[in-house]
């Protein structure tokens, strides 16, 4: 994923429409440690910090159609990827300063006029499949500590433009598949008078009429009517747990929470 980015900042910098200092330099990803020596004039970007970006963090499942029904996945993990953008001569004294300031000069404005990376500049797995969310690309202040990294690299200080970009991946693959909606059908309640009411349905949703339906710890039963349909009037509100038995099929229970905004449960009987 991070070298398709790459890629995609190498097209970018390559474009037909980018300035001319960008198109005649070499770009290069490697470490600009004291044994980067390019013997062409380079654009250097060197990938120093990935990280997650919370600020865009969605954890809203996507949804796709697919064969009548819906595939749900969890979506992308937009990642942050800071570049170190640099320039490069191998010139001697001004003419290297010279020449790597153009350089910068020209990389800084066509970095601000891509806010979001064109699609068209998009390489390998960021173009297939497609990104769900656009690039976002910006670029930052300078951070604090550079001469550090300065430093450690065993160089002297350079000017330099950070650079990041938020693409999406993918943390894992998991999809859950469900069918489409079929119908959808409204149980009314009153609340002047309220009814601890539901319907006993199978793993298909179809009513299951007769189901003999029990309020667990009390005398009290119903039969289900054609509609999978049971009620239980003058009950008051609280946690109760329904037991429905058909014959032939094990008992099942399922737990409730009866109150005035949740008077309606229904209980789906497992596949058999």
């Amino acid at each position: 994923m991070f070298q398709d980015l790459d890629a995609t900042l190498r097209a970018m910098l390559g474009d037909a429409a980018a300035p001319g200092e960008l198109r005649d330099a070499d770009v290069s990803f490697d470490v600009p440690d004291k044994d980067f020596n390019p013997t062409r004039t380079t654009v250097d970007l060197f990938l120093f910090e990935i990280r997650e970006n919370r600020a865009l963090r969605d954890d809203a499942p996507l949804r796709d159609r697919v064969d009548g029904g819906y595939l749900l996945r969890p979506a992308p993990v937009r990642i942050a990827c800071t570049y170190l953008a640099t320039a490069w001569s191998p010139g001697a004294g001004a003419v290297r300063t010279d020449e790597e300031h153009r350089v910068l000069g020209a990389l800084l404005p066509w970095l601000h006029a891509h806010p979001r990376i064109d699609d068209r500049f998009l390489r390998g797995g960021l173009q297939d499949p497609p990104q769900v969310y656009p690039l976002p690309a910006e670029v930052e202040p300078m951070r604090e500590g550079m001469g550090q990294f300065w430093t450690a690299l065993g160089i002297a200080p350079r000017p330099a433009l950070p650079f990041t970009v938020t693409i999406g991946m993918r943390a894992f693959e998991q999809e859950d598949q469900f069918p489409a909606v079929q119908a959808i059908q409204a149980e009314g309640v009153l609340a002047d008078r309220p009814v601890l009411a539901g319907r006993v349905l199978n793993s298909e949703l179809a009513p299951v009429p007769a189901a003999l339906v029990a309020l667990v710890g009390t005398d009290r039963e119903a039969t289900a009517d054609r509609a999978g349909r049971f009620s239980f009037p003058d009950v008051d509100f609280g946690a109760y747990v329904l037991s429905v038995r058909v014959a032939d099929r094990p008992e099942v229970r399922a737990s409730v929470s009866y109150g005035p905004d949740s008077q309606v449960h229904n209980v789906v009987l497992p596949a058999q």
